[in-house]
């Protein structure tokens, strides 16, 4: 069985992932530079973070 910690984090990376998909330009890659495609996905994955952190009391 697994634990309820190790169950809750992967949720919660799965979860982010999902989120990410939704940035078509992330999720089909248009980018044919690895840096290029990098810099797309830490400002996807900040936009996600600083929705997060807006949205906590």
């Amino acid at each position: 069985m697994v634990p309820p910690e190790l169950y809750r984090e992967r949720n919660r990376i799965e979860r982010f992932f999902c989120r990410l998909k939704q940035f078509r330009r992330a999720a089909t890659r248009f980018d044919k530079l690895a840096r290029n495609y990098l810099a797309i996905l830490n400002l996807a994955s900040l936009r996600i973070w600083l929705r997060h952190v807006e949205s906590t009391p």
